[in-house]
């Protein structure tokens, strides 16, 4: 009896551990299977990919085969931290090998087809091969192949149980623009070397190549200008607000000016090389002859008004009158002074130290939002329109940004200005950022100047990307769906003047590095793809579906987005008896909308909407929360009804 029972016992424990080795073979198969079916999202789209058959598997020991570079280092070096980073897997470079995982080879006869900045990549299932030109090349593909990987594979730290895998594919890839921009307004709050550097890190995952730095304005100047010390030492530093910037109470003369701070020049040129190894150059901006605040409350006679020795760097308090329109009516005098010449010489020794600095063609000059008021009470201003026979102040100003040009080109570099610079008339060589719309970029392109465009319209990341309720008050919003329809080169346009485009972020309302990189992303995803991808790839569903594959990549790398894609957008009206009408959209397919009135918390099981609603007599709010299938998506929302009352008037 013994016996038969050790049988039976015997036999049961072996059906049992067959049946868990078939239960892990299964596990095993779907989650290869999963990794097969995970959509291919590279963004910016390429130019061509084609999906094969099979899967690439990472080895335990990761071959990485290149000549001997120093060109190479950075890919090798990238792409061998973030591997080693996520997986764990060790990785070694050789310069030949029998069996390469990744092989990087620079053509020894140029490829036509790739230029400058192009790459073909190869996945097959056994090994990856990333051809280019130029080592930028190299660089875009390596950012390319990573995409190809699981999410995970941004982690900064050791992530376990992952099939470390990517579909076979043949991508071919090179970008419409040379110039693809990010510019990153460091005056109106003062971000950190280091921020600087994570900003860099983040934007050449999406192959942008331009870093613009707004380096002074009304609020600060923020670099070392050797022989001129009070631009860091007063220029640098304002009243720490907190609340809504350009409604704080002007600063008390007791309250300390310690907010701020600057780059020194030895700062710069880390900024410079770590850049440069990114394949990134930077293009500095000092914005004059407006937002020169900084630059009066340290050298008051630069200024035309003799009350600017009472100066100080703005802080957020309100400066300028902006009812009528543009040009501003300033409060304060914020301009330097074009009948000076102090300025020219004091410009002339900043941007002497600039040149040495950054080794980009460009020096952006600014020369927007100028306020004219006080020039037009000015005695010097008045004489000088005399000798230089000017009649107006836009010529007043073009007479300025004819003379700062020529400081520039003396120093050997590129002039480029706003679209401003535009009025009153322009150098044939100055270069044009158009920023108030495409028009003025079409036209200097059509007058042959070089252009970048900037376009308020689809590429200003300081707007609103959601409802004013979810986010600071900023007094104009850019959705995501309208930053994909960004097309910087527009029909009737001198496509060749078109030299590149880029996004602008300006900081007043941003007041942490966790705010700025939820202002750009995902909305630099949909720059990134207008300035890179043939114009015939872009599509809007696709794009949204591999954004939401990004956003578990941002995740992991620990990068602050917007969520805005999910939230409702709201429509107030009023009927044709005044009752309050809220009609609610999504700006993505496939969402469901639930809502209360009643102060409570909706959830699936809540009123789902399904056309306009009536706000009952007596509420007070109204929340709304959307659904995919029985998950909550996006944010909860709570809209006061008085705040609809408003929007409906």
């Amino acid at each position: 009896m013994k016996k038969l029972l050790l049988i039976i016992s015997c036999c049961f424990f072996a059906a049992n551990i067959s049946a868990q080795s078939i239960v892990t073979e299964t596990e095993i198969g779907d989650a290869e299977s999963e990794v097969a079916q995970t959509p291919i999202a590279i963004i910016p789209e390429p130019v061509s990919l084609v999906k094969k058959a099979g899967m690439f598997t990472l080895p335990e020991n990761v071959v990485i085969q290149a000549v001997k570079s120093v060109e190479l280092k950075q890919s090798i070096n990238y792409l061998s931290d973030r591997i080693t980073t996520a997986t764990g897997k060790f990785v070694s470079t050789v310069s030949n090998s029998a069996h390469p995982s990744v092989k990087l080879i620079l053509n020894t006869q140029q490829d036509a087809q790739l230029g400058k900045e192009g790459y073909k990549l190869n996945v097959n299932s056994t090994q990856v091969v990333i051809t280019a030109n130029q080592p930028a090349g190299i660089f875009y593909g390596v950012q390319s192949l990573l995409q190809l990987f699981p999410a995970e594979i941004e982690s900064k730290e050791l992530v376990k149980g992952i099939k470390w895998k990517a579909p076979c594919v043949d991508v071919i890839d090179y970008p419409k623009l040379g110039w693809r921009g990010l510019m990153f307004d460091v005056a109106r709050h003062f971000f950190t070397k280091q921020e600087v550097k994570q900003f860099i890190d983040d934007m050449v995952r999406y192959k942008f190549n331009l870093l613009h730095l707004h380096l002074a304005d009304d609020e600060g100047w923020r670099i070392e200008i050797k022989g001129l010390p009070k631009l860091t030492e007063v220029g640098a530093w304002s009243v720490k607000k907190t609340g809504t910037f350009g409604d704080f109470t002007p600063p008390a003369a007791d309250e300390p000016r310690t907010y701020g701070g600057f780059y020194t020049q030895e700062d710069i040129k880390e900024l410079v090389q770590y850049a440069q190894e990114r394949f990134v150059n930077i293009l500095p901006e000092i914005d004059v002859p407006g937002h020169s605040l900084a630059i009066i409350a340290s050298y008051p006679e630069l200024s035309c008004t003799p009350d600017a020795v009472n100066y100080k760097v703005r802080s957020g308090e309100k400066i300028m009158d902006w009812s009528r329109g543009a040009p501003p009516t300033a409060l304060v005098d914020n301009t330097l002074c074009p009948a000076n010449e102090k300025v020219y010489v004091f410009l002339d020794s900043v941007l002497t130290q600039v040149a040495k600095l950054f080794p980009f063609e460009y020096i952006h000059m600014g020369g927007d939002e100028a306020p004219h008021n006080f020039w037009e009470k000015n005695d010097q201003v008045k004489a000088l329109m005399v000798r230089e026979g000017l009649k107006t102040m836009p010529q007043v100003q073009a007479y300025f940004e004819k003379r700062v040009e020529q400081i520039v080109i003396s120093k050997g570099k590129k002039f480029m200005g706003w679209d401003e610079i535009l009025e009153g008339g322009v150098s044939p060589t100055a270069a044009v950022m158009s920023w108030r719309g495409m028009k003025y970029g079409i036209q200097a392109a059509n007058d042959k100047h070089n252009v970048v465009m900037s376009p308020t319209d689809f590429a200003y990341l300081d707007y609103m990307q959601a409802d004013a309720i979810t986010e600071p008050k900023v007094y104009a919003s850019l959705r995501l769906n309208k930053a994909y329809q960004f097309n910087p080169v527009p029909a009737g346009v001198n496509a060749q003047y078109i030299i590149g485009a880029q996004a602008n972020l300006w900081t007043e309302q941003i007041f942490t590095f966790r705010q700025v990189e939820y202002m750009v992303y995902p909305r630099a995803f949909a720059i990134a793809e207008s300035i890179w991808s043939p114009i015939e790839k872009k599509n809007w569903t696709n794009f949204v579906d591999r954004t939401q594959q990004h956003f578990k990549r941002l995740d992991f790398a620990e990068i602050k987005y917007s969520p805005a894609i999910y939230d409702p957008i709201f429509i107030v009206k009023r009927s044709a008896d005044k009752q309050l009408m809220i009609e609610l959209t999504t700006e993505i397919d496939g969402l469901d909308i639930y809502y209360s009135f009643d102060n409570s918390t909706p959830d699936r099981f809540y009123p789902k909407y399904t056309a306009a609603l009536q706000v009952p007599k007596d509420a007070s709010m109204l929340r709304v929360i959307t659904y995919r299938g029985k998950q909550p998506i996006g944010r909860l929302i709570s809209m006061p009804v008085a705040d609809l009352q408003k929007r409906a008037r």
